[in-house]
């Protein structure tokens, strides 16, 4: 089985070398990069599993970058950063980041966080790669909810992974824990806060009443249910 791949961007070149060491002693194949454009540039050419993203680039904006990422790619998005303030991990998170992980760090603790994600199905047990529920159609091949009207809305692979979390499984109550069992990541408020996120992301794009959603509700103090008829294929 080939080893996963690990995309590393980052422009200081001790914290390159520190991650790339970490992940091939764990097993893992790494490129390096310093800039968003030489990583860009290879994205036509490999296909990462993972991507750590340093928010402080010369020559882009990691959270816009974090948000192409998110959207175009397959790859889970993890994001190194000095930014400490809690406005910053929301708002990575809001843009589609998997984790957000604050410098200075532990190369183990990226090297966990990193299998974590990668324990985090990418496609279901079911074969097919499209679903439909209650006028809606969702295309995880390519990362589009498609309306009755054909109007096309675009979704992030970490929204993907809650959304298909709950298409598996409707009108069953996922409690958090099975959420962070089935998802992967670090249990805790960072995790709760990711998942926060992305059910609102997910119900405003279903463009669910937040007062009173009809697809996703929230079972206080338990989790939540899937309430829509699901047809895969």
């Amino acid at each position: 089985m080939t080893q996963p791949m690990v995309a590393i961007l980052d422009d200081e070149p001790e914290i390159r070398r520190m991650l790339s060491d970490a992940l091939e002693d764990a097993g893992f194949r790494t490129a390096s990069f310093a800039r968003a454009t030489e990583f860009e540039a290879a994205l036509n050419a490999m296909s990462p599993d993972v991507c750590l993203v340093d928010l402080g680039l010369p020559d882009r904006d990691g959270l816009t970058l974090v948000h192409r990422l998110a959207l175009e790619s397959g790859a889970s998005v993890i994001i190194i950063s000095g930014r400490t303030q809690v406005q910053d991990r929301v708002t990575g998170l809001e843009l589609g980041a998997d984790d957000y992980i604050v410098k200075p760090f532990e190369p183990s603790e990226v090297v966990a966080r990193v299998r974590a994600r990668l324990r985090s199905p990418k496609s279901s047990l079911k074969s097919s790669q499209t679903a439909r529920f209650n006028g809606w159609t969702a295309h995880f091949d390519s990362y589009i909810l498609e309306d009755e009207s054909g109007e096309e809305t675009a979704f992030s692979h970490a929204e993907g992974e809650v959304l298909r979390l709950f298409l598996d499984a409707p009108k069953r109550l996922i409690s958090r824990a099975q959420m962070q069992e089935t998802l992967g990541g670090v249990a805790g408020e960072s995790f709760d806060r990711a998942m926060d996120v992305r059910i609102s992301r997910l119900r405003t794009k279903l463009k669910e009443d937040p007062k009173n959603p009809r697809l996703i509700k929230t079972i206080y103090g338990a989790g939540y249910i899937f309430l829509g008829d699901v047809k895969w294929g």
